[in-house]
């Protein structure tokens, strides 16, 4: 006789949250979602304020025409003990042709010549007309140059400081300089001077640097004009000596002048003739 036999299970609850998470385990990364939202937010909102007043410094900074440089420099020099503060700047750096050229200007501790600014915001004719009035002015001043076949045979950055050198030689003061300033980053003064301020656009912001823009710039524009009378295919008496249309030209045409500088790039895509690069450092010499 078969005999039947039925199991019954009771319900039991359920021993595994599979398929569901905890309810702590959601609270926390909620909670660290919200933390990282918040770090988010934060870090977003300090690189927009970073953004503002970088802008804002940079348009009360800004160089101007409108705004006269002044000795805030030079004065916070003579306070810290150094007596002969001079402006150094170069002018002729990025030309293709002639010399480049350092002014460099030391301001008496009183007075100022009115209209004195970096010499890039002035016109060539206010540049001229300025240019008796800042030299009278300065206590001490003068400019060096190296040539354009020091520039070729040294390279820039040695003839910049051939330059300078030959800038701080002509001071021909007393006491030299114990203290310059000098526009940008790069410290092309050094050793001839025991204490170098380097400022972004000191050109436009400090006097003493804007009255050596000036010295040099309109210094390098007469040797130019005076070059251009016997080079006047290359038009050195508007260009001096930079390129421009009527520059590049008169290369394509009638290739370098003697004042040339050799060694540069634009030789081998305006010059149409091969060997016209080539430059000889020193002369064989049979001894």
């Amino acid at each position: 006789m078969a005999v039947s036999v039925t199991v019954v299970f009771a319900p039991t609850k359920p021993t595994s949250n599979l398929g569901r998470a905890p309810v702590a385990s959601t609270k926390a990364a909620a909670a660290r979602q919200a933390a990282a939202d918040r770090a988010v937010a934060k870090a977003t909102a300090a690189a927009k304020a970073a953004r503002i007043l970088a802008r804002q410094k940079a348009k009360v900074r800004a160089p101007s025409k409108k705004v006269a440089p002044t000795r805030q420099f030079e004065q916070d020099l003579w306070a810290r003990g150094f007596e002969t503060v001079v402006g150094i700047d170069e002018v002729g750096r990025g030309a293709w042709a002639g010399p480049l050229v350092v002014g460099a200007a030391v301001l008496p501790r009183d007075g100022r010549v009115l209209g004195i600014r970096d010499s890039k915001m002035l016109s060539e004719v206010e540049r001229e007309k300025i240019f008796d009035r800042v030299a009278g002015w300065c206590k001490a001043w003068a400019v060096g140059a190296a040539s354009e076949e020091e520039c070729d045979t040294l390279g820039m950055s040695a003839a910049q400081k051939l330059a300078t050198a030959r800038a701080i030689a002509g001071l021909r003061l007393d006491n030299p300089p114990d203290a310059a300033i000098v526009d940008g980053t790069w410290d092309f003064v050094s050793p001839h001077v025991g204490h170098v301020e380097r400022k972004i656009k000191a050109d436009a912001f400090c006097l003493g640097v804007a009255a050596a823009s000036i010295l040099a710039k309109v210094s390098r524009d007469r040797l130019m004009r005076q070059h251009a009378e016997h080079y006047p295919h290359w038009h050195f008496d508007t260009n001096k000596g930079y390129p421009c249309p009527l520059h590049k030209t008169a290369l394509l045409g009638y290739g370098p002048s003697a004042i040339h500088r050799r060694s540069w790039v634009f030789m081998d895509n305006y010059v149409p003739w091969p060997g016209m690069r080539t430059f000889v450092p020193e002369q064989p010499t049979l001894f």
